[in-house]
């Protein structure tokens, strides 16, 4: 039986909905969606101290990455004993994983002689072939295959529905960080748009980028989504009661007009793998919301 390692959350999600969960040896410490995968041994840590403001997070990630230090710990030990024949890894974001160079050397040392892959989806249709790619790696074509035909069909129904309210699209900031702000990058204004918001300071297909509280006072959206990455429901909604410390938050029309949705990122638009379009159904129930509340 092949035995595979997931060093990616969204990889680990994505393997256990394409049946391929059985064949899971090992994950991260972050990956914690399907349930089952919480009971699989844990090949990593975070190198960084337990943070819990934006602000300070932000400043120990730029400090390490500064430095070359890594953010997480790799048990090589570990990895070893487990024998893995196929392990998946990212080379998109040091801060949002274990670096490819450090499981690339780790693969090396190892007397199974894994293969390793390495996960770049920067859009939704990125997110889609990786699904397929994950099904041919592990024989799992057809379910990859099915997985995928469900999310299409579940995307088609949420542009006909744009499509309906065209003329509703408000102007919608993502903030992907808050301190300091940072905009929504990669699949992100993409969703934004299939949920049927108009994104503004985004960045789509590449990386999130830092942006001014001027730049976002002088956009003032519509609408805005708090969904910091790597942040639960519960840190995000803290995050969200401290920018009111920050003026030009409090300006805001969306600010004044209580047109914030605080999203739980690291679940729903963190991870390139299938609750992203769960996350796009969720802001469009939210867009549904916002028109009727207006109307």
């Amino acid at each position: 039986m092949q035995r595979i390692v997931s060093l990616l959350p969204s990889a680990s999600e994505i393997l256990f909905a394409i049946g391929a969960g059985p064949n899971v040896v090992g994950v991260t410490h972050e990956c914690d969606y399907p349930p089952p995968a919480l009971l699989l041994p844990k090949l990593t840590a975070a190198s960084s101290p337990e943070l819990s403001s934006p602000a300070a997070i932000d400043r120990h990630v730029r400090s390490a990455v500064h430095a070359g230090s890594s953010l997480y710990h790799l048990d090589a030990a570990l990895l070893e004993r487990l024998e893995p024949d196929l392990i998946v890894t990212q080379e998109l974001c040091a801060v949002c994983a274990v670096s490819y160079e450090i499981v690339a050397t780790a693969a090396k040392r190892l007397r199974s002689d894994p293969r390793v892959v390495s996960l770049e989806p920067s859009t939704l249709s990125d997110v889609f072939a990786t699904v397929r790619f994950l099904g041919e790696l592990t024989g799992r074509n057809q379910e990859a295959q099915s997985l995928v035909s469900s999310l299409d069909a579940r995307i088609a129904a949420l542009r006909r529905r744009r499509t309906i309210q065209q003329s509703q699209m408000p102007s919608t900031l993502v903030l992907e960080w808050t301190d300091p702000p940072m905009s929504a990058g990669h699949w992100i204004p993409e969703l934004v748009e299939l949920a049927g918001g108009t994104p503004v300071l985004a960045n789509p297909g590449v990386n999130s980028q830092r942006i001014e509280w001027d730049a976002v006072a002088r956009a003032d959206p519509q609408a805005i989504i708090v969904a910091p990455c790597g942040f639960d429901l519960r840190k995000t909604q803290r995050a969200v009661a401290q920018l009111d410390a920050v003026a030009q938050w409090r300006s805001l029309t969306a600010r004044r007009n209580d047109r914030v949705l605080a999203l739980d990122g690291n679940a729903y638009l963190s991870r390139p793998g299938p609750r992203l379009v769960d996350a796009t159904e969720i802001m469009a129930r939210w867009y549904t919301d916002l028109a009727e509340h207006a109307g």
